[in-house]
């Protein structure tokens, strides 16, 4: 199983094959709109642009799981995003990160890389995945790490 075999749903609830995917650098997040986090945003905003043209996606799945902060529908996120960060990059329907109604996506994240001192759980709104173009899982980086800081990452890979 790979990257590429999940199907996941966009912020419009549209089905979405991840083998649309195949051959771009991916960072994955998990997003809240109400997290202290949440201005990381305009970093990945920044970020998709400069990089949009060479392969590069932001995938964006807002989830609710960490303290009410995610609670409006796939509409209202979706508006805030644009009202308030100018967001171009790809925004998923809400899902769960953890637990039994766990996104499958997710899931195999996870198991690809875990977070700090080996725990699986997300443990927070804004964990990252970065994924290679070949759809392997090469690093999880921590809500607090901000999105500048992951470019030269990024750069190496594309």
């Amino acid at each position: 199983m790979t990257i590429y075999d999940f199907n996941v749903k966009d912020i419009n609830n549209n089905d979405i094959s991840m083998n649309i995917y195949k051959g771009k650098v991916l960072l994955i997040v998990n997003t809240a709109s109400l997290c202290g986090f949440t201005p990381q945003y305009k970093e990945l905003e920044e970020l998709y642009q400069k990089y949009k043209t060479k392969d590069f996606k932001i995938l964006a799945f807002p989830s609710n799981q960490f303290s009410n902060q995610e609670p409006g529908t796939n509409k209202d996120i979706k508006e805030f995003c644009s009202i308030n960060f100018h967001t171009t990059f790809d925004l998923f329907s809400k899902i769960d990160v953890n637990g039994n109604n766990q996104e499958p996506l997710y899931k195999y994240l996870k198991n690809k890389k875990s977070g700090f001192l080996w725990t699986k759980n997300i443990k927070w709104n804004f964990t990252k995945f970065l994924v290679d173009k070949n759809g392997n899982v090469v690093n999880r980086y921590a809500p607090f790490t901000k999105p500048f800081s992951i470019e030269a990452d990024i750069k190496e890979l594309l």
